[in-house]
């Protein structure tokens, strides 16, 4: 038995058993018929044959106890040679590696991604069939909420403890005669004062703030200031083109007469608005109204073999509605960028994908790191060895569609389709951006087990393997490990997520969502000197 891909691209990972079924004696998941390491499929004792249930392995057996989801070595590997898994180089091997031998962070070393990035192959274009729907919140501009937020922004640190206090003050019961408002969520951050105001960091505050203000799942907005902090409300709702009025409010402490006085009065505002955005019911929308925020955390070695494909298929689905699907994280597909440019509708799309490259190659030596860095502990024990090879299982989120543009962190997303947003690999700070670039629904994918979830768009969680998801089950919706546990198809999978996309979206509760997670997500990238 081996595994296999529908094409060389990487970005969609299918299992495929070779006899059409998968024998209980099978040992290890080969991926593509030009790799050089096997998956494990479960933990391997030493000893063991692995071609039992397949001929293309025989001969080789291990010589040591391999953990599940852990790779094994399909032939020798003297010192230097080319590490191959989803036919694409994930390393070389540090020392001679004989056949049977596990291969992980003792023998195999992040070597640069020699890949050249691959000029734009004209894909066709993606057939809209614009069938499907979802009850959704229709905004007066024409856009669509998945949920009816009213959000509470600081301007600045020195004005968080405001707005965590007015917004604490709409708790479940206060808000209970309201069944159309989802509740007040406090978004407050560590920083905008000390900075430069015209450098990246301030910049990519600046769209954050200005995305969740006018987010399509906030119906009402609130921002608090001290008063005297470099990052002025004034000058954000100008630069931004902002209006105030009855449902974007906006106040500063030193101005209001202190922190009582603030918070008394903000209290009064959002009431005011929530009563307003109260009256706003679900109605039938389509589902190109949709923009799906991919990411994953706490990634292990079944993520690019069972939930990343999946949830790329259903991304492909909400394309083909009309929608847009945002992948993030550019630490993450480093290694595998020339499968992103090869998809991209032009030469300016492709090379803004390489600019992006070229910048965090330029961040992390300056600050004497490396791109390798970023597959953490967890990772690690999880199976995942190098940046490489997370970065291949980590793009088959984006599905088979063509790369519709390339977008700065919080920029808003002004094409459908497939997109890349710029952002750290770090989780909170990507989704952060996602949702600021207007993103109304998360999708992530976890191996290890991460809980995160979000507000003001909801988060879906997908769990790649069934131990874990078993483990975890108060916090993964969706269990992917089926298509390796239970056989079920990527595609198969992929459609149950984009159904459940489509019940969230109408306002089915996702399991973060039952814990209250979301608030303490937000977090804005910071990149730049704080003087």
């Amino acid at each position: 038995m081996s595994g296999t891909s529908d094409n060389k691209s990487g970005t969609e990972s299918r299992v495929v058993w070779l006899d059409g079924t998968r024998s209980a004696a099978q040992a290890v998941l080969q991926l593509d018929a030009t790799d050089n390491v096997a998956v494990a499929l479960r933990t391997l004792k030493p000893g063991e044959t692995l071609g039992e249930a397949n001929a293309l392995l025989s001969g080789v057996s291990t010589s040591m106890r391999i953990s599940k989801g852990h790779k094994v070595a399909l032939c020798d590997l003297p010192a230097g040679s080319r590490v191959i898994k989803y036919a694409q180089l994930i390393g070389v091997a540090s020392v001679d590696i004989k056949a049977g031998e596990h291969v992980h962070t003792h023998n195999l070393s992040f070597t640069n991604n020699d890949a050249t990035a691959h000029a734009p192959s004209h894909i066709a274009a993606t057939s809209i069939e614009a069938t499907d729907t979802f009850k959704g919140y229709q905004r007066a501009d024409g856009r669509v909420g998945t949920r009816n937020f009213i959000a509470v922004l600081s301007s600045v640190n020195c004005s968080a403890t405001v707005a965590h206090r007015i917004a604490s003050h709409f708790d479940e019961g206060t808000l209970s005669p309201c069944d159309n408002v989802d509740g007040v969520a406090a978004f407050t951050h560590g920083t905008g004062c000390g900075m430069d105001a015209e450098g990246e960091g301030f910049a990519n505050l600046q769209r954050v703030l200005a995305g969740y203000a006018n987010h399509p799942n906030v119906g009402g907005v609130l921002i608090v200031g001290l008063g005297c902090e470099t990052s002025q409300i004034s000058e954000l709702l100008k630069a931004h083109k902002l209006a105030d009025g009855p449902l974007l409010r906006t106040m500063n402490i030193q101005t209001t007469g202190g922190h009582v006085k603030t918070i008394a009065r903000g209290v009064q505002l959002v009431d005011e608005m929530v009563q307003q955005i109260n009256k706003l019911e679900r109605t039938d929308c389509p589902a190109s109204s949709l923009s799906l925020a991919l990411q994953c955390g706490g990634s292990d070695a079944w993520s690019g073999i069972t939930a990343n494909p999946a949830l790329g298929y259903a991304a492909d689905l909400i394309v083909k509605q009309g929608g847009s699907v945002v992948l993030a994280e550019t630490p993450e597909v480093y290694g595998a960028e020339h499968l992103l440019t090869g998809r991209a509708v032009s030469e300016e799309v492709a090379d803004a994908l390489m600019q992006r490259i070229a910048w965090w190659q330029a961040y992390v030596a300056r600050n004497n790191g490396s791109l390798d860095n970023n597959p953490s502990p967890g990772n690690k024990l999880g199976g995942l060895t190098t940046i490489l090879e997370k970065s291949l299982g980590a793009v088959a989120k984006g599905g088979t569609t063509p790369l519709t543009g390339v977008y700065r962190y919080a920029q808003q997303v002004d094409r459908r389709g497939f997109a890349f947003m710029d952002s750290p690999g770090y989780d909170p700070a990507s989704v952060t951006g996602q949702i600021a670039s207007g993103c109304n629904l998360v999708a992530f994918t976890t191996g290890r087990g991460s809980t995160f979830g979000s507000k003001p768009a909801p988060c879906l969680k997908i769990a790649t393997n069934t131990d874990m998801y078993s483990q975890l089950s108060d916090d993964m919706d969706i269990n992917a490990g089926t298509v390796v546990s239970d056989g079920e198809s990527i595609e198969s999978v992929g459609t149950r997520i984009y159904q459940r996309l489509l019940e969230v979206a109408s306002g089915s509760v996702t399991l973060s969502e039952s814990h209250g997670l979301g608030d303490n997500e937000f977090v804005p990238w910071q990149i730049g000197a704080i003087m």
